[in-house]
């Protein structure tokens, strides 16, 4: 009886966890291509010019992030200040100076 749990064990972990490395079962050799057997080319991709991609450095990327966060927090900021009776607001709204 113990001989059948612990084979039963075994062959349950060889199918949940298989080998690793050097110690992989055995598997037949790949079969040799023929001779005969076209080969597949790939497509031709035409050259890329400089002016046909937009290239995007991560540090400007990385900077606009930074900006509207920035706008981000300052919203915020105004919003919470405005639940107090602070008014931080903008000075100007649609192209026209705001007065207190």
């Amino acid at each position: 009886m113990p001989h059948a749990i612990a084979w039963i064990f075994e062959s349950l972990l060889r199918l949940l966890l298989p080998a690793r490395g050097r110690h992989r079962s055995p598997e037949p050799p790949p079969a040799a291509r023929a001779a005969d057997t076209p080969t597949v080319r790939l497509p031709r991709v035409p050259m890329l010019r400089g002016e046909d991609n937009r290239l995007v450095r991560p540090y400007l990327v990385a900077h606009e992030r930074h900006q509207e966060e920035q706008k981000r927090r300052a919203r915020r900021r105004a919003l919470v200040l405005a639940t107090y009776g602070v008014d931080i607001g903008p000075r100007r709204i649609h192209g026209v100076e705001v007065t207190a």
